[in-house]
């Protein structure tokens, strides 16, 4: 589906938005560059030693007077030199080459990863945002309501006047909340264009919901599957290649380097033809120094590769369970705590309009209610959360 264009409802779903970011960010458009620059240093790494040219031409005179041997001439010289390269040397090469696009590919998966899984957080924390708008408006509501039953008491003598005080004080309050909540609203919505780099339109809908369920594979096939769809793990793997190639072009290049030499030579009697090896010996300096850095830095990425193996796989463990707590959590709220809230709130208030219960029960009744949906709606942002992060580990996401 083009993503340019609005999903039913006149909304865009969770996988329009990532797919829109992946395409407009300008960061992966970076990273896809970074593709092509080890693409073309294959190009490099792959390429034949230049030939060498040198043509050298001067007037022959004579030094002795006294010896007569004819008019002066000219004298030329035309040396061409061609390096035969160590095909050790070039193979590594150009397999390290390879090795450094591989690094480039993961890495590329890596940015895109992250980025889908930092639209899918900032999606629904702009979804948890308006659903506190939303209580902080209900209440709001609520609270105006009996304000104007307070008022109306106050004006018949039926109540003090100073519980109307204590009304506006709470209606003020309210208020205050759900500016804030809308402020809040706004913020995610601006982080969300941000992120899109403007590709969605300013006044955009999320086609999506909290309580949307989440489906992922068991830990154990999470697990599994893991090392080999990480893109970290993998980038680290093509650098250990990298580095391990490495070695073997420095260690390849202590063996002496061969060119070939053809000359050809004309002055006013002769004309020569020569050809021959110059061969460079490393006999005092064997690149011990490049070899020894090449050894600590492959030294290097392997231990970094062994540490964020095991540290990947810790994240997984910890996303895991974060999940799980987080959906527990919303069984709990929605199996009852919700509900009862909601039901006490009603009945707080039938008392209040029959003049059985004061402002304060209400009041009380209502701010359990509300700790109890942000709560809610808390631990159903923390479950798609920890669902985004097992998603980013894993590589997994909707395709461009």
């Amino acid at each position: 589906m083009n993503c340019s264009v609005l999903a039913a409802g006149g909304s865009y779903t969770v996988a329009d938005i990532q797919r829109m970011g992946l395409q407009a960010n300008g960061l992966l458009q970076a990273a896809r560059s970074q593709v092509d620059i080890a693409q073309a240093g294959v190009t490099s790494a792959s390429a034949f030693p230049n030939p060498e040219i040198t043509f050298m031409a001067g007037p022959d005179s004579q030094r002795l007077p006294e010896i007569d041997t004819g008019p002066s001439s000219m004298q030329r010289q035309v040396t061409v030199s061609q390096p035969l390269e160590n095909p050790w040397v070039r193979r590594a090469r150009i397999r390290a080459a390879e090795s450094g696009v591989e690094a480039s590919r993961a890495n590329l998966e890596q940015t895109r990863a992250d980025l889908a899984a930092q639209l899918r957080v900032h999606i629904y924390e702009f979804l948890l945002r308006r659903g506190l708008a939303e209580m902080e408006s209900d209440i709001f509501n609520l609270m105006g309501e009996i304000q104007r039953r307070i008022k109306l008491s106050v004006e018949s003598g039926e109540v003090a006047r100073f519980e109307l005080i204590r009304a506006d004080t709470e209606v003020m309050t309210a208020a205050s909340r759900k500016e804030a909540a809308l402020l809040n609203t706004e913020r995610a919505r601006i982080a969300l264009l941000q992120l899109t780099a403007g590709a969605l339109p300013a006044e955009f809908d999320v086609a999506a919901s909290l309580g949307d369920p989440v489906e992922l594979p068991s830990l154990e096939m999470l697990r599994t599957e893991l090392p080999a769809t990480n893109p970290e793990i993998q980038r680290l793997e093509a650098e250990q290649d990298r580095t391990r190639l490495r070695i073997d072009q420095e260690r390849a290049s202590v063996l002496p380097s061969v060119d070939i030499l053809y000359s050809n030579y004309q002055d006013r009697q002769f004309t020569s033809n020569i050809a021959g090896l110059s061969v460079r010996i490393p006999l005092f300096y064997q690149r011990r120094g490049e070899v020894d850095a090449a050894v600590s830095d492959a030294a290097r990425v392997r231990e970094t590769l062994d540490y964020r193996r095991y540290e990947i796989g810790r994240l997984l463990e910890s996303a895991w369970q974060a999940m799980e707590i987080a959906r527990r959590r919303v069984e709990m709220f929605e199996g009852g705590i919700v509900k009862e809230a909601k039901a006490a709130l009603r009945v707080a208030e039938a008392a209040f309009r029959l003049g059985e219960r004061g402002f304060i029960e209400v009041l009380d009744t209502q701010r359990v209610l509300r700790n109890a949906r942000s709560e809610l709606l808390q631990a159903q942002f923390e479950l798609q959360t920890a669902a985004a992060e097992i998603d980013r580990l894993r590589a997994h996401y909707p395709q461009e």
